[in-house]
C-alpha cells in the first residue's frame, strides 16, 4: 500500500526549523497529486469539486499569505511522466515558491490566515512532496 503524505509531521517541521538559523532565501519544490474528488468531509459547507479545483481554491487564497511573507511563485506547471523514478509515483502539478528565508515560511504557515485556508490543500491532495531547495553558491 502506497503511503500518502499531505501534511508535514512535527518532526519534519522541527528539523526544517533547526536549519532556519540563516536568512538565506529558500525555494520550496511542491510536487502535487490530486484526488479525483476533493475530500471535504470535515468541511461539509464547501461545495463538492475535484481535487484540482479544491487546490485552485487554496492557491487563490494562499497567494495572499505567500506574498505577505515576502514570498513569490517562481514556476507552476503540469508534470509529465517521470523519466527517472518509480513508475507508480506520478505527479499532476509542480510549483516552485521562493521565500525570503526558512523563518519566513514557518511564520507564514503559523498565521491564522494561512491556517484558516490550509484545509483546501488537504482536501485537494492525494499525495504531495514539499522539498526545500537552496541555491548553491559554487559550481558542482
Amino acid at each position: 500500500m502506497e503511503m500518502q503524505t499531505i501534511e508535514p509531521t512535527d518532526d519534519q517541521l522541527r528539523a526544517f526549523a533547526r536549519e532556519a538559523v540563516d536568512d538565506a532565501p529558500i525555494i520550496m519544490l511542491n510536487l502535487l497529486r490530486y484526488r479525483a474528488q476533493a475530500h471535504y468531509s470535515a468541511h461539509p459547507h464547501e461545495s463538492p469539486c475535484s481535487g484540482r479545483d479544491a487546490f485552485k481554491r487554496y492557491a487563490k487564497l494562499s497567494i495572499v499569505c505567500i506574498e505577505a511573507s515576502g514570498g513569490k511563485v517562481l514556476f507552476m506547471g503540469n508534470a509529465a511522466a517521470s523519466v527517472i523514478g518509480p513508475v507508480d509515483e506520478q505527479w499532476d502539478d509542480i510549483f516552485l515558491v521562493q521565500y525570503p528565508s526558512r523563518a519566513a515560511f514557518l511564520q507564514m504557515i503559523a498565521t491564522p490566515e494561512y491556517r484558516a485556508i490550509n484545509f483546501h490543500r488537504s482536501a485537494a491532495l492525494q499525495d504531495s512532496r514539499l522539498i526545500p531547495v537552496r541555491a548553491k553558491l559554487n559550481n558542482l
